[in-house]
């Protein structure tokens, strides 16, 4: 596929790779710029978070309990680009205690992870978040 910024396909997938750079520098402003006012959030395996306020909450508690970067990201889109899904790998330590989990003691991890994006009129309107929250535990509890 040629992405040409023409299409509305384009455009989402530019939009959520533009969101993943924008995590990759730990630029959490950059991240918030693309999302809607009302973003909804579905944290994997929790509740759906609802707005911007609760987002920027969840994202200082990642800051503050992990260290992340994204590798072998791919994103697709749907033909008029409302729905888009992406794959990619974390490659993480974790820093601190988050709650109901094991111990942070700067364990390193690797972990395939996916997301399912709406976007609307050039802004970010669901998150969906998903990843083996198991293989997760059993390599920060090694």
């Amino acid at each position: 596929m040629i992405v040409d910024g023409n299409r509305a396909a384009d455009r989402a997938i530019e939009l959520v790779l533009a969101y993943y750079a924008a995590f990759n520098r730990g630029d959490w402003e950059g991240m918030l710029a693309r999302l809607d006012p009302d973003v909804a959030h579905d944290i994997n395996q929790g509740p759906r978070e609802v707005g911007k306020v609760a987002f920027a909450a969840f994202l200082a508690r990642m800051k503050r309990c992990y260290r992340e970067q994204l590798k072998d990201i791919v994103v697709m889109a749907n033909e008029d680009g409302s729905r888009v899904a992406a794959e990619f790998v974390v490659h993480g330590e974790y820093l601190a205690d988050d709650a109901g989990l094991p111990p942070a003691r700067g364990q390193a991890y690797v972990l395939p992870g996916g997301a399912f994006f709406e976007v609307d009129d050039g802004r970010i309107t669901r998150v969906s978040n998903h990843y083996n929250l198991e293989d997760w535990i059993a390599q920060v509890s090694a």
